[in-house]
């Protein structure tokens, strides 16, 4: 059997046996497997003429057709793609074309002065421009040539405990070996139809898309906006015969919660898989019993271990007060539990940190050899040789069935909305306020809300509209609260647990 350690090979084969089939599709346009390739090869070059191969691509575009088009010309003129999404505050997004330090950006025509406002104009490229002359074959094919399976195939932001966004580097080699393992675990085939809940900056997006280029399946990109109107989302999803969901938990449940499900059902879909935070059971149980027949899939694993690294298929409804579990591994992965002294824990019930070896780990963190040592390392799987881990700082335990379930953060990283948010980054922000002298933020689980506090003379509403200038809407606390002092613990350091006593304790809003 050939190996093919490029994803443009598993491209071009589908588009040879599905040249004419719609790829990508939104509500405006669409390209077929042919189209697409054709678009990418022509970007490619564009960008093959401006910066030398292993590059940084950062692709400041709304999520369409063409935006997928863009990445994948990064990948043919050797480079490496990052979805950049044009909703970033301005603050943000120079951190992120900081850390890049790309010779590109690409734009269109609503983003093209973005750039401009963070230092980077002059390396900034419209769409239009890249894509509209003819490929140059010769020079795509020469920069194929040196190609090597572990080259970064993208990379994707989450917040950084500093206050700067790490950019985690995944490779050909990783997302080939996943979605191998996936597409052929849940059936994902030629005649699915997958509706791309996601932005292309969330990594929830990676299954879409490659479950789609590795299978010659249709990509259906859902507009933002259709979430809003629950009514119209499932119009949309009806209308196109949408069979396949892997989505976030936090969109699955706002069309429960908002009785989307009561208006209409997608009888089409047959296969709905949800990851980014623990999943409401009374939530699924609306999806279940609207849906009958569907598979519901639990998916467990931060953007670093390529995606995911565990799944459980749920066969059955569960209670409110049950868990369910996020299962077993992925092949070719190895996930287990250590405690604080880094002993394998393998006792029924005892919690400890949840960490991936094997198969598709991410490169590390792009241009942070420091943070990508403390988080990637060597340890002696089951005993055996060393081999590289990533630790996740989630906390797990395995039930009396000895599936593997997910109980929280090891430390101040949560997931909110779909998102994981660095508690440190939110305070960094916070404390970049003008009148804001200190602040904490804490996460109160049972309401799955976000609290702030701080200490200084700055009103809260000032707090928050200065907050929205400087991270994406999901990082601003739910409650911002201005307090007299900020407490210390016996080492020193602001005394979370107190304020995080304070949030629990206080009346929901």
């Amino acid at each position: 059997m050939e190996v093919k350690s490029n994803i443009l090979d598993h491209l071009e084969r589908t588009e040879r046996r599905f040249g004419d089939k719609t790829a990508v599709e939104d509500e405006k346009s669409s390209l077929t497997y042919r189209g697409l390739v054709t678009a990418a090869k022509r970007i490619g070059t564009g960008i093959a003429r401006r910066v030398p191969p292993e590059s940084p691509v950062p692709i400041l575009m709304e999520k369409s057709p063409l935006t997928l088009a863009a990445m994948l010309g990064a990948v043919y003129a050797g480079c490496f793609y990052v979805p950049v999404n044009p909703g970033n505050p301005p603050q943000r997004l120079e951190r992120i074309l900081g850390v890049l330090d790309p010779g590109i950006v690409v734009t269109e025509r609503g983003t093209a002065g973005m750039p401009g406002e963070t230092g980077y104009g002059e390396v900034a490229v419209d769409i239009e421009d890249l894509s509209g002359s003819d490929a140059e074959e010769a020079l795509l094919a020469q920069i194929r040539e040196s190609h090597k399976e572990t080259d970064i195939l993208y990379a994707l932001f989450t917040s950084g405990s500093t206050g700067t966004p790490k950019a985690v580097a995944v490779s050909h080699q990783s997302v080939i070996q996943f979605i191998g393992h996936f597409t052929e675990i849940f059936g994902v085939s030629q005649a699915d139809r997958v509706g791309n809940q996601a932005p292309f900056d969330f990594d929830v997006s990676v299954k879409d898309i490659y479950s789609c280029i590795m299978t010659g399946a249709k990509l259906v990109l859902i507009p933002k906006a259709y979430f809003a109107t629950p009514p119209r989302l499932m119009d949309y999803l009806c209308g196109k015969k949408v069979t396949t969901m892997i989505w976030a938990v936090s969109a699955l449940t706002l069309i429960s919660s908002l009785k989307g499900l009561d208006y209409r059902v997608p009888e089409k879909v047959d296969k709905i898989m949800f990851s980014g935070e623990a999943m409401p059971p009374k939530q699924l149980r609306i999806w279940q019993e609207a849906l009958p027949k569907a598979e519901f899939v639990n998916l467990y694993g931060p953007t670093e271990v390529t995606c995911n690294c565990t799944y459980y298929r749920i066969g059955r409804k569960y209670g409110d007060g049950e868990k369910i579990p996020i299962g077993k591994a992925f092949p070719g992965r190895t996930v287990f539990l250590t405690d604080e002294d880094g002993t394998e824990i393998v006792t029924p019930g005892e919690t400890g940190e949840i960490c991936s070896a094997g198969e598709s780990l991410a490169s590390g963190y792009y241009r942070s050899e420091e943070q990508t040592k403390e988080r990637f390392v060597i340890y002696p799987v089951k005993g055996g040789a060393g081999q590289r881990v990533y630790k996740t700082g989630d906390l797990g335990y395995y039930d009396e069935n000895g599936e593997l379930v997910f109980a929280g953060r090891k430390d101040f990283q949560i997931k909110h909305m779909g998102h994981r948010i660095e508690l440190e980054e939110v305070e960094s922000a916070m404390n970049a306020v003008r009148g804001v002298t200190k602040s904490c933020c804490v996460f109160d689980h049972k309401r799955n809300r976000m609290s702030g506090f701080y200490i200084g003379e700055a009103e809260p509403s000032e707090v928050r509209w200065h907050m929205k200038e400087k991270v994406p809407v999901y990082m601003v606390p739910s409650r911002i609260r201005q307090v007299a002092a900020m407490p210390l613990n016996k080492n020193g350091k602001t005394d979370r647990s107190y304020f995080q006593r304070l949030a629990e304790q206080s009346s929901p809003e």
